[in-house]
């Protein structure tokens, strides 16, 4: 432990002045600086975040959250989607971060991560406030992306994840900080206070697979609150620690991770866009559980196997993944469902997907599925271990009653982003959400406004049609 401390503080001393770095990007970000690749990535991170959040309607958490936020108010800043309501625009992140992260149905990355269920809400909500144009939500949401991808990476997700974090939660106040930062115009010793202020209320603990609890769909919510308050602070002249990120006593990165690479925080900065490799999921299961599923919906249609035909199936996954998702299926919440390997595997055998209607209760319930997902079989795959979180991949092996072996190996799931889904899917995906909540025209409408956001004057739009849903 003692020679751990001193290698954190060599690492600390040599990295000093990172989070200066990272906080001078965001407040000279321009939307020229963006690539055209990178910016219709972000188009379809906010459609698709949009599609998420309404559907986060139709969920008990997300209503519990709206009705929270209502009975809390505050200046009428910013809407509340599906009312006519406005709230303090810290209130509407609380609800609207919450209702995108309802269904675990939103976008991630390899840095362990859902960015879009909290920069895309808090860049809304502020854009109300502050009335900016779309080339600034654009920008700000760049500068949130870019700032969360960054911070968990130098967190070394894969270490920080084994210590019980939910690295959407700790590292999102420093996105919703570096969104706000962006809207309200702060200079870059403003912005570091706010990266400062947004680190220090970071939170967000893995205990809900104990019990299938509500407080992971909470924390991106949580997360966008308490970055949005790191701004508004900071505006104000309350200094926030300047090295939040690199201190060696309670900086951020080495409270997470026994092995932090703070190097990442500013590797490449301006050139390399980790917003580009942002993953968009075609199953509402836990991402890292896709590939899996992948395999066995490939082997069970183009080898056509009966169920009944099955006597053994093995999941070669990664450590992380069995740690994460691998836990036995008790069928004790949808949340559970969703983050159970077993589970989705069971599911996607017999329905051949993994959509909304594979995670309702009377689903999670079928005796059927109980009893297949019992009977999956996890191993630790060296290759695909040796690989995470660069590569989430995972391996089917299904073992026959004839004596047949078939195997499968998946390296990049759909929807990542070498394997990715376009603009077009992403859109299906939006309209199978946004219609089942506010109908087809109204869903049309929105996904029109979101897709030429960018480019507009304002997000006025776009904001009144998510408050009439």
């Amino acid at each position: 432990m003692a020679d751990d401390l001193q290698a954190w503080k060599v690492l600390a001393k040599v990295h000093r002045g990172i989070t200066q770095d990272l906080a001078q990007f965001i407040a000279q970000l321009k939307p020229s600086d963006i690539p055209q690749s990178t910016q219709t990535v972000l188009t379809k991170a906010l459609i698709d975040a949009l599609g998420c959040g309404l559907y986060g309607l139709t969920t008990p958490w997300g209503l519990m959250m709206r009705e929270f936020v209502l009975e809390q108010g505050g200046s009428p800043e910013a809407g509340v989607w599906g009312t006519r309501e406005k709230v303090s625009a810290r209130n509407a992140v609380l609800f609207g971060a919450t209702a995108v992260h309802s269904f675990d149905f939103d976008d991630h990355s390899r840095a362990k991560i859902h960015p879009g269920a909290i920069v895309i809400p808090t860049a809304l909500a502020l854009a109300e406030k502050y009335q900016v144009s779309g080339q600034t939500i654009m920008t700000a949401i760049a500068a949130g992306y870019e700032t969360m991808n960054r911070v968990s990476l130098a967190a070394n997700p894969s270490r920080a994840r084994m210590r019980g974090w939910h690295l959407t939660g700790t590292c999102g106040t420093f996105a919703a900080a570096a969104v706000a930062s962006v809207m309200m115009g702060l200079d870059a010793a403003t912005t570091v206070s706010a990266l400062g202020l947004a680190g220090t209320q970071s939170a967000g603990l893995w205990a809900f697979t104990a019990d299938g609890a509500m407080s992971k769909r909470m924390h991106p919510g949580k997360a966008a609150q308490n970055g949005l308050d790191a701004a508004a602070l900071a505006a104000k002249g309350f200094l926030g620690p300047t090295y939040i990120l690199e201190a060696e006593d309670g900086g951020f990165l080495f409270v997470m991770s026994d092995d932090p690479r703070p190097e990442m925080i500013t590797k490449g900065l301006g050139s390399i866009w980790y917003s580009d490799a942002t993953c968009f999921k075609p199953y509402s299961c836990c991402g890292s559980n896709h590939a899996c599923v992948d395999a066995v919906m490939d082997l069970m249609r183009d080898e056509k196997i009966a169920i009944g035909d099955i006597v053994r199936i093995v999941a070669g996954i990664p450590k992380v993944v069995n740690t994460q998702t691998g836990f036995d299926y008790l069928a004790d919440s949808v949340l559970n469902a969703q983050m159970s390997l077993r589970y989705n595997i069971a599911v996607a055998m017999v329905d051949g997907k993994a959509y909304l209607e594979q995670f309702t209760p009377e689903r999670i319930i079928d005796p059927v599925l109980l009893d297949l997902a019992k009977r999956v079989e996890i191993a630790i795959d060296p290759e695909f271990d040796a690989k995470y979180p660069e590569i989430y991949g995972g391996r089917i092996t299904l073992h026959l009653k004839n004596g047949k072996t078939y195997t499968k190996g998946v390296d990049y799931s759909r929807g990542m982003p070498e394997n990715p889904m376009n603009l077009i899917e992403v859109k299906g995906k939006f309209m199978s959400l946004a219609s089942e909540v506010v109908g087809v025209s109204q869903a049309q409408a929105i996904a029109h406004e979101a897709e030429h956001l960018f480019s507009a004057p304002s997000a006025d739009a776009l904001n009144d049609l998510l408050q009439q849903s």
